[in-house]
């Protein structure tokens, strides 16, 4: 078989959408799996649907990429959508060709500081992982190029702005979907610490402000990268030989914050895409933290106690998934202040999403880093809760208890907490204090054992004790778990039918 190409494809009549030559517009750092699965598969669509006539030159922010197999395949990849839509199993495979080419900075930073001379460059994206966006003070202006993501970024900026000087309308927009808090706000703040440091001069701190947008940016799609067992077939199935198959969820959904005046650029809902534009997506994070990941905190430590070990046979349990929907339905989402049709539409895709065929999510692995999970994901609806209902929801207080009794560990090792299940080991995985403070106190009472954590500041960041009635409803649910099992406990909370609240 030939390697995908245009010409391959063409060959073979291809008769889908297909894009071979349009004005660089987009300039994006980062190459990886997520950004072609999402924001390029958004562009391609904008591309057959609207005619935004774009394609995008891509840079490689780190030493080690993907360069050469982009420029290789043309800029060409296959993206292959699987899972639940409307109660129906979905396969959606996709050509994506909104690619013009990949760049390496760190073989050639003047071809990647010459983009910033195309005058049709209007839109920038990134996704250059959690720790891309950070402040590195030992970055130089001279480097080439500058060690950190931000670093290089102001370079271009900087170059833009010695071409262009004061022009209207040659900034950029930009969308940041670094997984972290206001991620656009982060960003532009680098870039400001830079300019100062580098002493570019007031002109052009002027002209980052005036010219250009930094949006922050919600990205929702489980993309679950390069089908290592399945590739072979697939490239059998294709009829090319693709070495950047890329695999997604169908799920999709991006917020941006910015001016509403965007969508007339970036015409992405005028394509029918699951987008908003919005002055301020913090509402749309909070729904997407606590219902969708606040959820899979919430019953995953206690349904692997349970006995289940992969997320989607615990949504055919019609007591796991009861146990879940309410903690949705009745629990998180009053606790959130978007219209509940919003919230309840949102909410009625989690299960499709975790019931995911094609995807082997095994519950150990979400179980990673739970205390700080649960703080974040769960501790806020639970506080909110007692603040409006001044009662404690059943559901999240349960899965305080399945916390402490999934980290109730006998033995401390270099990889991590060793506890039992049945009669197997499993590994608990945390900061090493926490997996040492649970091994100190593996021996208390469940009373004592729940208070000693409740107290526990440095994990919670506040004394949950204080929450009337807390302490007395998780320990009893602990020595219920204790004596009846997990299981037991969520059936007791869990309504008939586990689709009983969709």
């Amino acid at each position: 078989m030939k390697n995908l190409s245009y010409s391959t494809l063409y060959e073979q009549n291809f008769d889908g959408y297909l894009l071979d030559n349009a004005p660089e517009r987009i300039m994006q750092f980062g190459e990886g799996n997520f950004l072609r699965a999402f924001v390029n598969y958004f562009i391609d669509v904008m591309n057959e649907k609207v005619n935004f006539n774009t394609k995008v030159v891509v840079c490689q922010p780190i030493a080690s990429g993907l360069t050469e197999t982009i420029n290789h395949q043309e800029g060409l990849y296959t993206l292959c959508a699987r899972g639940f839509q409307n109660q129906k199993e979905v396969n959606e495979t996709r050509v994506i060709s909104c690619i013009s080419r990949c760049l390496n900075p760190y073989q050639d930073y003047q071809a990647v500081l010459a983009c910033a001379d195309n005058p049709d460059l209007r839109f920038i994206t990134c996704n250059t992982t959690e720790a891309g966006i950070a402040y590195d003070e030992s970055c130089h202006f001279e480097d080439n190029p500058a060690a950190s993501f931000p670093g290089k970024l102001t370079q271009l900026l900087y170059h833009r702005f010695q071409t262009f000087g004061k022009e209207p309308g040659k900034g950029f927009i930009i969308l940041a979907c670094e997984l972290i808090d206001n991620n656009g706000k982060e960003l532009e703040a680098c870039i400001h610490k830079y300019a100062k440091q580098w002493n570019l001069g007031e002109e052009f701190i002027t002209w980052l402000t005036a010219e250009n947008i930094f949006c922050s940016t919600l990205v929702d799609r489980i993309v679950t990268g390069y089908p290592r067992n399945e590739a072979e077939n697939l490239n059998q199935t294709f009829g090319y030989i693709d070495q950047l198959i890329v695999t997604s969820e169908i799920f999709a959904f991006w917020v941006i914050e910015g001016p509403s005046h965007i969508e007339k650029e970036f015409p992405i809902k005028e394509a029918g895409l699951p987008v908003i534009i919005t002055p301020d997506h913090t509402p749309y994070k909070q729904r997407k933290v606590r219902i969708l990941n606040g959820s899979h905190t919430a019953f995953v430590l206690g349904a692997y106690l349970a006995g289940q070990d992969i997320v989607r046979d615990c949504m055919y349990d019609e007591v796991i998934a009861g146990f879940m929907n309410r903690a949705i339905y009745d629990e998180i989402i009053p606790t959130l202040n978007l219209p509940k049709e919003e919230l309840d539409n949102f909410a009625e895709t989690v299960e499709e999403r975790f019931k995911n065929p094609f995807i082997d999510h095994e519950l150990l692995s979400i179980t990673l880093n739970s205390t700080a999970k649960w703080r974040a994901r769960v501790l806020p609806s639970l506080n909110e809760y007692v603040n409006r209902k001044g009662i404690l929801p059943a559901c999240l207080v349960a899965s305080f208890a399945f916390y402490i009794a999934f980290f109730q560990g006998h033995t401390l090792t270099d990889d991590g907490l060793i506890g039992s299940r049945y009669d197997n080991d499993y590994i608990i995985k945390d900061d090493l204090p926490i997996l040492q403070f649970f091994y100190d106190n593996q021996h208390l009472s469940p009373t004592d054992l729940v208070h000693k954590v409740s107290t526990n500041e440095s994990f919670w960041g506040e004394d949950l004790s204080k929450i009337a009635g807390f302490e007395k409803a998780v320990t009893g649910c602990l020595i219920d778990i204790q004596n009846n099992g997990a299981y037991e406990v969520m059936r007791k909370l869990a309504p008939l039918s586990g689709s009983a609240l969709l």
